[in-house]
């Protein structure tokens, strides 16, 4: 964080005049962040030898895609919108895979007839997709019989998951194959999100790479994301130099074993884009219970509900104060929901910051990732604005909701039709 008296900025600009010019609340995003993140990315995981696939659920903002476009990244898609919006940004469709989830075969045919490859997850889509396009190339999503995640929520693998063909299916997926002439060029596996040891994402590798043996035509082979980012001051990051030299060096060892150079795909979002993003809003009210203090904020969790779904955590700061005499707080949204506290994660309850004062700004770090694209309109409160810093410039790349806009999809009964 740049800090310079007293004040937060971003990208070269306070987060409290940030507020003034765009209004509150306001998600800012640091270009300068954002590329750096995915440049020691590639430079774990050189472009020659792996695809970085953006997951762009984590942030679908076509300025921000953009950005990673032009830096060289792939797209993870996981819906039709996800494939539309990749190919209206200009990524090729070559570029894009489309790993869909209990996805509709007119997503499948809408990636296809556009070129883009898709990933299947389950044995009856399998069967779909090879009566209807025999003779071509597939990938298969693999569920390798074990999981890990920061919540349960986001554990992408193992028998408790609906995530990919399990393990033991796939004889199944190769008599398929084999009884229509289809190509299984790609396996994949995504064990869940919120990864911070190598030791689990090579374990997972190593499962996925015994699976892969089986079958005879592969070009890639994609082991997912969930490459975590420190929430936590505490919090140590991901040991990124490390995992892509072991996941290079095991990956390396395979292809020699299989007889063909294969490529490797990675899905890290959360990674790339967490950190570069925050949440700043206004305080609008200070209250008391004879057990918390609690600082009211415009914004709720229909703009980041990932405390109230996972208990997660994220820093909070008073960008208007941080280097003033603190105070223990409870934070809280402006969401007519008891759940909605941004201090309420799976340990605490409330959070230490400069003490606040109505009007201040305060601000919830490295929601870059999961935090708009998440967003809702509970409440009937609108989106937020979206701006892009960086150098001290600022501009909009996604305007602010009107309530014109929340309403503009019904259709308004009249009672004399009825």
């Amino acid at each position: 964080m740049e800090v310079s008296e007293g004040l937060l900025y971003l990208g070269g600009i306070s987060a409290d005049s940030l507020l003034e010019r765009f209004g509150s609340p306001l998600y800012v995003y640091e270009k300068d962040v954002l590329i750096n993140r995915f440049r020691k990315m590639i430079n774990c995981f050189p472009s020659d030898e792996v695809d970085i696939h953006y997951a762009m659920k984590a942030n679908y903002n076509p300025s921000l895609l953009n950005l990673l476009r032009v830096e060289g990244a792939c797209i993870d898609a996981v819906s039709m919108g996800d494939v539309q919006m990749a190919l209206e940004v200009g990524f090729q469709p070559q570029q894009i895979l489309f790993t869909g989830n209990n996805s509709r075969f007119s997503e499948i045919e809408f990636s296809m007839e556009r070129g883009v490859p898709v990933n299947l997850g389950s044995l009856d889509l399998l069967q779909q997709y090879a009566i209807r396009y025999p003779g071509t190339s597939v990938s298969i999503r693999v569920n390798p019989g074990m999981g890990a995640g920061h919540h349960a929520h986001c554990i992408t693998g193992g028998p408790d998951s609906k995530f990919g063909i399990y393990q033991d299916r796939l004889n199944d997926a190769l008599r398929i194959s084999e009884t229509h002439s289809l190509k299984i060029t790609g396996i994949h596996s995504h064990i869940g999100t919120g990864i911070r040891k190598t030791e689990a994402m090579l374990e997972a590798m190593d499962l996925i790479l015994d699976a892969a043996k089986r079958f005879p035509d592969l070009e890639f082979v994609d082991f997912g994301g969930g490459f975590d980012i420190p929430y936590r001051d505490s919090d140590e990051e991901l040991d990124l130099e490390e995992l892509g030299q072991c996941m290079r060096q095991r990956f390396e060892q395979f292809c020699r074993d299989y007889g063909s150079v294969l490529k490797m795909k990675i899905e890290p979002g959360r990674f790339i884009i967490g950190p570069a993003g925050t949440l700043l809003a206004t305080v609008t009210n200070l209250t008391e219970t004879p057990a918390k203090r609690f600082v009211g904020l415009d914004t709720g969790f229909n703009h980041l509900v990932r405390p109230i779904m996972y208990g997660s955590y994220h820093r909070i700061v008073n960008a208007s104060r941080m280097n003033d005499p603190t105070q223990e707080v409870a934070v809280a949204g402006n969401i007519c929901e008891s759940g909605d506290v941004f201090t309420r994660d799976l340990e605490n309850s409330t959070r230490t910051l400069g003490i606040p004062q109505l009007g201040d700004c305060i601000a919830i770090l490295d929601t870059g990732a999961y935090g708009l694209s998440m967003g809702s309109q509970y409440n009937l409160r609108e989106l937020p604005e979206e701006v892009l810093v960086s150098g001290g410039d600022a501009i909009v790349i996604r305007r602010r909701q009107t309530f014109k806009d929340l309403i503009q999809n019904f259709n308004w009964f009249d009672e004399k039709r009825f």
